[in-house]
């Protein structure tokens, strides 16, 4: 194939001369072809050579150099894979070249005619054959063509990278180069006469692993169902696990939605000066791992992408610092974290931005930028390093979203300002107060809304609250409950109300005492995020209620037989409204996702998130919960509730050890991770004790949900140790979960489940739901939200690749007595079709 003119330095170096002429050299690669000059040792050599040197000569072993009268620069013009191909090139050249070529008087006019000549006809392929240009590096294309030489791949395979690094067959290292592709790992090698090959699917792999060992400190290990396979001496084995783990990802996530890969084409176009092995497709995979991890640590909808991040400086008005942080630039937000882990965040939606500015430059404040917002919040930021492109940035950011949101309403205050001045005194800064107003306040709350450390005391608020009441009105639950809401607005007061406060660990300790009943709609919107999908869909909800009202399917059905099984002991799902709200927007659900329609358990949940929220709310909440925070929980086959109990073992296993055994022998984690994930609680533990749970997840995610289940085993060690089988060990956490208590509740004892069980059996001691939160912090705290990720790849893997060895089995078995074939055969053409049909994927996409 023609190739884009580049310079060799040594022509002859390991290369034979076949052909020559004035102008041009066709040359074979020693070891490649021949009568002579390239068998035997040196052959063997110089085929090792070009393996672990990454040359493009052991698959193009052809190539016709370029080389001007009295000059000793040539240029590589064209290469083959085979001798026929490099002399259709050769002949071309002799019969349309030649003659023009020696009219020519100027050095410089034939080298720049020949390489215009050269690159016009690489153009012109590309437009008869529809190949579009792409930002692939000239050294990645090479090794896009070696890689599906080497293992014939179809061209709609894509290469994503390729590593140099060593496989290990028997107890013989073979050093090569790992490929990796959207749908398969290979690994070729080619050592003193000796080739090694190896291709695996993604969809195969059933277990990833990065291990160290006292001889390899860096090793991978990739297992099948069939084999295992080990590789060492990466020059960087983070990155290349990293890719792994995402190209298998994408492979189970294949699996699941039988859905192929999307490349994003809108990535900005590389840089001339662009390292020399990075492909297009590279970059738009570490752009999704970024997004991906921007949007989980913001709580963002799943279609967010993140632009770039910088680091710098926001001021943080409740503690007058300048807090050192990053913040992140997406389509439809800016977003800032702390370096220091739960020290502030922040969350400002572009809709609502009102004034964006830059400010003079100080030894103070070095290049400052505020940020202004509707509901005259003001946000500082210093130390940025580009500001002036990251204006440009959001700027355009700021006219999208202006154009999609309110295209209606003239946004006058929205805008960029360079010119102006916000702040020409950085000391006032300092010293200034956050600009809020407490003219709504009443009389009562304005008495101790700036109390020292700015919480009143208990005194305070109890005459406040009770100084107009007589002492028979006096109900210490109603002052607990009062105090909190105080404890709240004052918070509001310091720190911001809405999408825009700052979040910080004060935030998540009142979060964590339990949120007042008046407020647990509004912040349970605000904590998950889902408050800003409702925002930029305005209608959406109402319409898909308009739209599945009277149409049925399978997901209708089951909502129907379900829908007096929600929380029946509640009185607001004992009447027709109550019902008839449920039945809306689980309906709605279904028909906005029919991929997951209806799971049983989206019910119980949905009927609690009305309790608090309007229709409209408790909707997006439920999209919250099934497409972000409990990912892949309520499919058909509740593939992600399987994922986080093998996750649960595990934790199980690492912390509380001594019950770990016991518990495996009596098979009682898978019983109780799916009753008890799939429902947060809600269905094995008393209403007004669950609902807290579903604070503490709404605030800090899955992670709750594990530190609380752990500090329930360990709660009941002794007992579990004792129990002869897991009848014995779930009336034991069935027991103890319905005894946790919550003493705070003003809401009227509702009836549970669990205490239904009547035996003579004494009750289990009352156990406070806040002093359990509070141990599962204390013993279980250090449990991280990567470390889960990390831990819930794992055990995807097992997961799907075990669900799918059960579906092959339960067709297999249909179709056995129908068919002369054996099961073994069947099993085969099983495999078979799954591999053509995702190649036929691969093929639409």
């Amino acid at each position: 194939m023609w190739v884009n003119p580049e310079e060799v330095l040594l022509a002859n170096a390991l290369w034979i001369t076949e052909r020559a002429n004035p102008y041009f050299i066709l040359q074979r690669r020693k070891g490649h072809g021949g009568d002579g000059g390239g068998g035997g040792l040196a052959g063997l050599l110089v085929g090792t050579l070009d393996v672990v040197l990454d040359s493009s000569a052991r698959v193009a072993p052809y190539r016709i150099l370029y080389q001007a009268p009295d000059s000793l620069v040539y240029w590589t013009i064209a290469c083959g894979c085979s001798r026929k191909e490099i002399t259709e090139h050769w002949e071309w050249l002799e019969q349309n070249l030649l003659q023009t070529l020696s009219i020519f008087e100027n050095e410089n006019d034939i080298n720049t005619f020949v390489r215009g000549k050269i690159q016009g006809i690489i153009a012109e392929y590309n437009k008869i054959n529809g190949i579009k240009e792409d930002d692939d590096t000239e050294k990645f294309k090479e090794a896009i063509v070696k890689f599906h030489k080497l293992f014939g791949m179809p061209d709609e395979e894509k290469l994503v990278n390729y590593y140099s690094c060593s496989y290990w067959k028997g107890k013989v290292p073979r050093q090569g180069w790992m490929y990796l592709s959207i749908n398969h790992l290979c690994f070729y090698s080619f050592l003193m006469g000796r080739e090694a090959k190896l291709v695996i699917r993604w969809v195969d792999i059933t277990q990833l692993e990065k291990n160290a060992t006292l001889l390899f400190p860096d090793l991978i290990k990739v297992s099948t169902r069939s084999s295992e396979h080990f590789f060492s001496v990466f020059l960087n084995i983070s990155e290349t696990f990293k890719l792994m783990e995402q190209l298998a990802n994408i492979a189970m996530r294949q699996l699941l939605d039988n859905e192929g890969f999307e490349q994003d084409r809108s990535l900005p176009k590389l840089k001339k000066k662009s390292p020399k092995k990075v492909s297009a497709l590279k970059r738009d995979l570490d752009a999704r791992a970024k997004s991906e991890r921007y949007r989980a640590l913001f709580r963002l909808p799943k279609d967010e992408k993140l632009d770039g991040h910088t680091d710098c400086t926001l001021w943080t008005p409740f503690n007058k610092m300048h807090i050192l942080g990053q913040m992140f630039v997406s389509t439809n937000y800016i977003c800032f974290t702390s370096k220091e882990e739960n020290l502030c965040s922040l969350i400002i939606p572009l809709r609502e931005v009102t004034i964006v500015e830059k400010a003079d430059s100080s030894s103070v404040l070095p290049s400052p930028l505020s940020i202004s917002t509707k509901n005259r919040m003001t946000f500082l930021f210093a130390n940025l390093k580009d500001r002036d492109f990251l204006v440009q940035r959001i700027s355009d950011f700021l006219q999208q979203t202006t154009s999609k949101i309110y295209s209606e309403r003239e946004i006058a205050g929205s805008c960029v300002s360079s010119d102006e001045e916000m702040y020409t005194r950085p000391n006032s800064i300092v010293s200034s107060s956050p600009q809020r107003s407490l003219s709504s306040e009443t009389d009562g709350e304005r008495q101790f809304n700036l109390n020292g450390n700015g919480i009143p005391t208990v005194t305070q608020a109890l005459m406040t609250m009770y100084r107009r009441r007589s002492p028979e009105e006096f109900n210490p639950k109603l002052a607990k409950e009062f105090l909190k809401e105080q404890a709240w607005k004052i918070h509001f007061a310091e720190y911001g109300q809405g999408v825009c406060m700052y979040r910080t660990e004060k935030t998540r300790d009142l979060v964590l005492k339990g949120i007042p009943e008046s407020m647990r709609g509004e912040l349970w919107l605000l904590l998950s995020g889902a408050i800003n999908e409702m925002a930029t869909h305005p209608g959406y909800y109402e319409d898909l209620v308009e739209k599945s009202m009277g149409k049925y399917n399978l997901a209708t059905e089951e909502i129907e037989r379900d829908l007096h099984r929600s929380l029946p002991e509640h009185p607001a799902f004992q009447n027709e409204m109550g019902i008839a709200a449920l039945r809306r927007v689980l309906t709605a659900y279904a028909f906005r996702n029919p991929n997951i329609g209806y799971c049983q358990a989206m019910n119980i949940v949905t009927s609690v998130l009305l309790l608090y929220a309007k229709e409209e709310e408790a909707f997006w909440l439920l999209v919250a919960l099934c497409e972000r925070m409990l990912p892949d929980y309520y499919n058909t086959r509740v593939v992600g509730a399987l994922v986080d109990q093998g996750v649960f073992e595990e934790l199980a296993r690492d912390y509380v050890p001594q019950l770990y055994d016991c518990m495996q022998d009596l098979g009682v984690i898978s019983t109780i991770s799916l009753s008890w994930f799939l429902t947060l609680f809600l269905s094995v533990m008393p209403f007004e004790s669950a609902v807290v749970v579903v604070d503490c997840f709404f605030c800090e995610g899955i992670k709750v949900i594990f530190q609380l289940a752990l500090a329930v085993l360990e709660a009941n060690v002794d007992k579990l140790l004792n129990c002869k089988d897991d009848g014995e060990a779930m009336t034991v956490l069935g027991r103890y979960l319905d005894s946790v208590t919550n003493k705070d509740s003003t809401l009227p004892p509702i009836p549970h489940l669990h205490s239904l069980l009547s035996d003579d059996v004494e009750p289990y001691p009352e156990v406070d739901i806040f002093r359990l939160i509070r141990t599962s912090y204390e013993k279980f705290g250090s449990i991280r939200a990567d470390l889960i990720e990390q831990m819930r790849f794992k055990q995807r893997l097992k997961v799907i690749q075990t669900l799918e060895d059960t579906t092959k089995r339960n067709v297999v078995r249909t179709i056995v007595t129908e068919t002369s074939f054996t099961i073994d055969e069947l099993e085969e053409l099983y495999a078979l079709f799954k591999v053509q049909h995702a190649m036929e994927i691969l093929q639409k996409n």
